[in-house]
């Protein structure tokens, strides 16, 4: 599956899904569900003390709204940064979300994830 040839609609249908839960489950602190799509290199700085340390000192991306305007793609290599503007519910403005997909093993996966 070569993900940087899909239309920006398509890449959309497979982010959207993959950063809600990362929302959710970012607001809720809960760790398994926040990596279960992570590519394996993504899950080896990913540890569960230091996103933990993360969610404690940083009220933004433990109060992100639900829903998210999309911005769109950026297509490099084998894989496409999805940009999202994401608001929380605790300061007010707007931060800039970056999603980056690739394929693992067949599969589709996080490969980074940011809030800025």
């Amino acid at each position: 599956m070569n993900l940087s040839q899909k239309s920006d609609e398509d890449i959309l249908e497979i982010a959207t899904p993959l950063w809600n839960n990362l929302i959710n489950c970012s607001n809720s602190q809960d760790y398994f569900g926040f990596t279960k799509d992570f590519s394996a290199r993504m899950l080896f700085g990913a540890n569960e003390i230091e996103l933990a340390k993360q969610w404690a000192n940083n009220d933004v991306i433990t109060n992100l709204k639900q829903g998210s305007d999309f911005l769109g793609c950026i297509r490099r290599d084998d894989h496409v940064t999805v940009l999202f503007k994401q608001k929380s519910t605790v300061s007010d403005g707007d931060y800039l979300g970056r999603l980056v997909l690739g394929v693992e093993d067949g599969d589709i996966k996080i490969f980074g994830a940011t809030i800025f």
